[in-house]
């Protein structure tokens, strides 16, 4: 796909990753809108991509971690009345404790799932307006973290475990991007993906000692975000995967996630419980 003039939502732009798909979706010449929480970086990743040649964003304040502010930052984008080519979802968040949003959800799963499986479903009609369109996902190799979806405690409140609440926030992902694979039209493609163990700011927004080693055990390890954002930038415009849907990536390479990952049957009630949980339902 030539992005050159497409319109790109991208949500979580202004750090790690998602600044990084920005500033390359912006010099393969998109017409990109930045949802993000961060006024101020925002504003000024857009400056730095007018500096370098690139078309002037459109910018959107959301906070993933309020429906409200999800379901207000959708209506701005429908209101623009521009079809959407591209949705990269890739805002995300880990926390060390358990953090409950305004809306009574435990944070990493409101943030990592629900707020994207919202957000998707209100900007339905902007995709299916684009001549092609897709959809491109950004979940984890933490879905091995788990072996499931914990549905009798998925909201962490029994028990909290770092590990396994971001593990369980990435295999949503994976069943939302097969369950939705199967809802959309031909013109509608949805892919998900691993971008790797990447060196962003992820989880600095937490307090105590996990929150400072794991960033100092892990760095060895780590690639830069410009490298963890080349299977996201592949699945956005690659022909390659022109008609994959439903697909997991990872180093831009179809691969088969865990066996759980591929559970029809707990996608199904996944997709239930997260209607149910945001206050919407898929046409």
């Amino acid at each position: 796909m030539d992005l050159t003039g497409k319109h790109v939502l991208v949500t979580g732009a202004t750090a790690g990753i998602g600044r990084s798909s920005a500033i390359t979706l912006a010099g393969l010449g998109a017409d990109l809108t930045l949802l993000s929480r961060n006024t101020e970086k925002a504003e000024a990743l857009a400056s730095e991509i007018v500096s370098a040649g690139g078309r002037q964003p459109t910018l959107i304040s959301m906070d993933m971690a309020v429906l409200d502010s999800v379901r207000d930052a959708a209506r701005q984008c429908l209101d623009l009345n521009k079809p959407i080519d591209v949705l990269l979802n890739n805002a995300g968040v880990v926390n060390t404790s358990r953090v409950e949003t305004v809306d009574g959800f435990e944070e990493t799963l409101a943030v990592n799932h629900f707020a994207p499986f919202l957000l998707t479903g209100m900007l339905l009609p902007l995709l299916q307006n684009a001549p092609t369109a897709r959809i491109v996902n950004v979940a984890s190799d933490a879905h091995s973290f788990v072996k499931s979806m914990g549905f009798d405690d998925i909201q962490a409140v029994q028990s909290y475990k770092t590990f396994r609440e971001y593990g369980r926030s990435k295999l949503a992902n994976i069943l939302f991007t097969r369950s939705l694979a199967k809802r959309l039209p031909e013109s509608i493609t949805v892919n998900c993906l691993h971008p790797g163990a990447v060196a962003t700011s992820l989880g600095s927004q937490n307090d105590g000692f996990l929150s400072k080693l794991l960033p100092a055990l892990l760095k060895p390890f780590f690639r830069s975000p410009d490298r963890g954002a080349e299977t996201s930038i592949y699945l956005c415009q690659s022909d390659e995967v022109e008609a994959v849907s439903g697909a997991y990536f990872s180093n831009c390479k179809k691969t088969k996630p865990k066996p759980w990952a591929e559970d029809d049957a707990a996608a199904v009630r996944l997709w239930t419980i997260s209607e149910e949980c945001v206050d919407f339902s898929y046409p």
